[in-house]
């Protein structure tokens, strides 16, 4: 247990530390070059993992739902295969999953609620409405929308190809391609590395089969 919580309160220090400074220190869409193929860019994301999102605020509302029975689904399993000794090489990746999975959440549960500017969803037109200037933290409840309301916070942008191609060139000529141009963040990271190294160790992970 102490490997669970000391993993997933490490990787929700860093997540938090990095949203937060990102939000109270860029402007939305302002993007700083730290390496040649390594950008902080600056993106609030009111859906998935890399910047994906469906149904308006409804869809929003259905996926911090879903959120809150997998993490609920999560600490169940861990409690299963701590009682039946599982490996670290289920229990570490799971742990890493399960922080980047919180991560998440807690800014579309509370962001909203703790800074003073952010983006929100129009109803009168259906889509979601970008800010100016840097946001502050605020009094929590005057924030600039509600709870649930609230946008997760990206800024890791590795654009390994970005390029506009010569003008002289047929057909794409003239067109800016980018690769990779997905932004996401730490908790993003987490779930994806957890995954990965579930995928890499599976046999280890779960010797018997895959088990719930």
């Amino acid at each position: 247990m102490k490997k669970i919580v000391l993993i997933t309160f490490l990787i929700l220090f860093i997540d938090q530390a990095s949203k937060i400074y990102i939000k109270t220190h860029f402007s939305l869409g302002e993007s700083v070059s730290v390496l040649p193929f390594f950008k902080l860019t600056f993106v609030e994301n009111p859906g998935m993992a890399y910047g994906l999102h469906f149904g308006g605020l409804l869809g929003k509302y259905l996926l911090v739902i879903l959120r809150l029975f997998l993490i609920g689904g999560m600490i169940y399993l861990f409690k299963k295969w701590l009682k039946e000794g599982a490996s670290n090489y289920l229990i570490i990746p799971m742990s890493i999953i399960f922080a980047g999975a919180i991560g998440n959440i807690l800014d579309g549960m509370f962001y909203g609620l703790i800074f003073d500017s952010g983006t929100v969803f129009d109803e009168s037109i259906g889509r979601w409405i970008d800010y100016g200037g840097v946001s502050k933290i605020t009094s929590f409840g005057d924030g600039y929308s509600n709870f649930m309301k609230g946008c997760v916070v990206d800024m890791l942008h590795f654009p390994l190809v970005d390029l506009t191609v010569p003008e002289s060139w047929p057909i794409i000529g003239g067109k800016h391609i980018e690769f990779f141009k997905y932004i996401f963040n730490v908790a993003d990271s987490a779930i994806t590395i957890g995954a990965a190294l579930l995928l890499i160790f599976r046999k280890k992970a779960f010797p018997n089969g895959l088990e719930f």
